[in-house]
């Protein structure tokens, strides 16, 4: 069986691992992208990691590529990337082609990439149109429609986390990384006596609020139960734009998505209309963490449709 390369480039870590054609991952590396950014020269770096992995499987020959911002309408070039602006305007696959003049270069939006992923790989076989918004550094977001994804007019639709939620706030200014820190500090600078685990505490890492999340802490599900509300209303926007009613969460928030998932469904019950609230339900995503490699791995070998 054909083995393909993937790659995950993240704002927080670099993935990469080997993926079979039927969505096997055989291994996995992972680096912190902030090594490749304190080095000075990302690409390079970048460049130096791909090879020894290529060096690795001299049978593989085609590589998948999952970017987290905005690329070009033919999926050659990098334009927008903010938690990577050393990669902004760069263009990568014509770059990669020069040096490896053997191999064949994918490249797409990260989430895009991850949505396909879960669609042929997923433990659940998915048979109808989705909405996929992953959790991390950022909000990254896709659709799959009638099988194909969703690119919008010059091929960045879909950017869910960029879409303003109030107060001059994106959704990702809200709930990425950033923003649930600051919903951390505030909530336990507000809480008083109302935490039994995170009392006196004026930060805590998403690590310690989970933790006394599953110790029942009122307030940390109370953090949890917020970002579950500002997603919620953030997804009723793509629901309603694009007629899709099944809603798929992925990223690293499968361990949070038990304290989110309330909050996402009463959003939905207070402002969809009956028709929709019948009909549209959240689940978890079922490759978690390997959905950004074998998504891109995907990329090489699934002959990828868009809308």
């Amino acid at each position: 069986m054909q083995t393909f390369l993937g790659i995950d480039i993240g704002g927080t870590n670099i993935k990469m691992g080997f993926v079979t054609g039927d969505g096997e991952l055989l291994n996995k590396v992972k680096i912190p992208t902030i090594e490749l950014r304190k080095s000075g020269d990302f690409s390079g770096e970048l460049f130096r990691l791909i090879t020894d992995q290529l060096a690795l499987r001299k049978d593989v020959t085609k590589v998948g590529i999952g970017v987290p911002g905005l690329i070009s309408k033919n999926r050659r070039s990098l334009l927008e990337l903010p938690n990577i602006p050393e990669l902004s305007h760069y263009p990568l696959v014509d770059e990669l082609s020069k040096l490896f003049p053997k191999h064949s270069f994918t490249m797409e939006n990260d989430a895009n990439a991850a949505a396909l992923g879960e669609f042929h790989f997923g433990k659940e076989k998915i048979k109808e149109d989705f909405i996929f918004v992953t959790l991390g550094t950022g909000i990254g977001s896709a659709a799959i429609i009638d099988g194909k994804i969703f690119k919008g007019g010059d091929g960045n639709g879909m950017e869910l986390g960029h879409i303003v939620y109030k107060n001059g706030k994106t959704l990702e200014n809200r709930i990425g990384k950033k923003g649930l820190l600051k919903i951390i500090s505030k909530e336990l600078k507000d809480s008083g006596s109302k935490s039994n685990i995170l009392n006196g505490k004026i930060e805590a890492t998403t690590k310690e609020v989970l933790a006394a999340a599953r110790e029942g802490d009122k307030t940390a599900i109370k953090i949890y139960a917020k970002v579950g509300e500002i997603l919620g209303i953030g997804l009723i926007a793509a629901i309603r734009i694009l007629d899709i009613k099944k809603v798929i969460v992925g990223g690293g928030v499968s361990e949070i998505f038990d304290f989110i998932k309330p909050n996402i469904e009463k959003a939905f019950s207070e402002y969809l209309t009956p028709y929709y609230n019948e009909h549209t339900h959240v689940m978890l995503a079922t490759l978690g963490n390997e959905a950004g490699i074998i998504g891109a791995a995907s990329l090489c070998f699934i002959d990828i449709k868009t809308v």
